[in-house]
Parts: C-alpha cells; sequence; structure tokens
C-alpha cells in the first residue's frame, strides 16, 4: 500500500511538474508574441489616432505640398518628435522644393542607410520657438534642432531663412508651420 501511495504521490508531481512547464512555454509563447508585435507597430504619441489637436506633424500630413516632407519625416522616424509640446517652428518645404534638388537626392536620403542623414537635414528644419513671419525679421540666425544655425536675410522686408522664402504660416496646437520654397541643407561646417 505504501508504495502504491508512493507512486501515486511521484506520478502526481511528474503530472503536476509537467502541467506548469507548459503553462511557462504558453506564457512565454504569448509574451514573445506581444513584444513581436509591440516592435512591428508604431508606437508613441504621433500615432495616437483620437487626439484632436492639430499639431506641426497632422498639418504637413494633411497637405497635399508637402507628401515628399511626410515620407522623409516617416523614413527618418521623427513622427514623434513633430508631436512633442513644442513649441515648434517647423520650416516646410513644398514637393516643388524637394523636386529642384539635383536628381536622385531625395531617393537617396529616403533608403534606410541613410536615415541618420536625413534626420538631420530635417532636423534642420527645426527651431524651437512659435515666431510670426514678422518677428523673425529680428533675427540675424535661428539655432535649429540638430545643433546647426540658419542664417534669417531681410530682403524686400520679407524675411528668408537660409535663402528660403516664407510662402504661408499655419499656426499648430504645438508652434507654427512656415511653408517655404527651397530645402535648407545644413553646412558642412
Amino acid at each position: 500500500m505504501k508504495l502504491i501511495n508512493k507512486l501515486i504521490f511521484v506520478f502526481a508531481c511528474v503530472a503536476f511538474v509537467s502541467a506548469c512547464k507548459d503553462k511557462s512555454t504558453e506564457a512565454s509563447t504569448m509574451s514573445s508574441k506581444v513584444q513581436t508585435e509591440a516592435t512591428t507597430q508604431k508606437t508613441g504619441q504621433a500615432f495616437i489616432e483620437d487626439d484632436k489637436s492639430s499639431t506641426v506633424l497632422s498639418i504637413a500630413i494633411g497637405s497635399k505640398d508637402h507628401t515628399t516632407l511626410v515620407a522623409a519625416v516617416q523614413a527618418a522616424s521623427l513622427e514623434n518628435a513633430l508631436v512633442n509640446a513644442g513649441p515648434l517652428m517647423v520650416f516646410a518645404p513644398t514637393n516643388e522644393a524637394f523636386a529642384a534638388l539635383p536628381e536622385g537626392t531625395v531617393e537617396n536620403l529616403l533608403k534606410p542607410e541613410n536615415k541618420d542623414a536625413l534626420a538631420n537635414i530635417l532636423k534642420y528644419h527645426v527651431t524651437p520657438g512659435n515666431y510670426s513671419k514678422d518677428f523673425l525679421k529680428k533675427f540675424k540666425k535661428l539655432g535649429q534642432a540638430n545643433n546647426g544655425y540658419v542664417k534669417v536675410e531681410v530682403v524686400d522686408n520679407e524675411p528668408l531663412i537660409g535663402g528660403a522664402k516664407i510662402l504661408a504660416s499655419i499656426n499648430a496646437g504645438n508652434g507654427i508651420v512656415h511653408v517655404i520654397d527651397k530645402v535648407l541643407l545644413p553646412s558642412e561646417e
């Protein structure tokens, strides 16, 4: 009888350990699946769909004249930076401004291996602050998000930012978008 009880006890222990292993493997598999799904989905403030406040990013996304800029922002993974509280001043080149670059430049910059160079160029289009077109006339240069500076000139009573003319200005919840007619390129200093 004692032998039968011992065998039942051993069998119960083996069944218990085996069941625990299956649950552990199942939990590990589920955890791995959730982690994989999380890394393939885009996360952060830029991807909250029910946020009704306009941001400099949502303004660019909603503009048919800025599809190249939006594609570049997405390729450089800078969406979340453009929805931060700010204030941010974005100088947004139009599709025509990107088209004026030497042939193949945009396509080359959009390649994954050029992500850092692309991010540097895009950050050169962002300044902390929320300054109107008229107020920009008071500056000689602006500090950019890439730690560079862009020159500000006044020609015919119009501010030129790095030689680019401001075509329009749109207020956003986290700053302002100044639509410009030229892509700003950081100097190699």
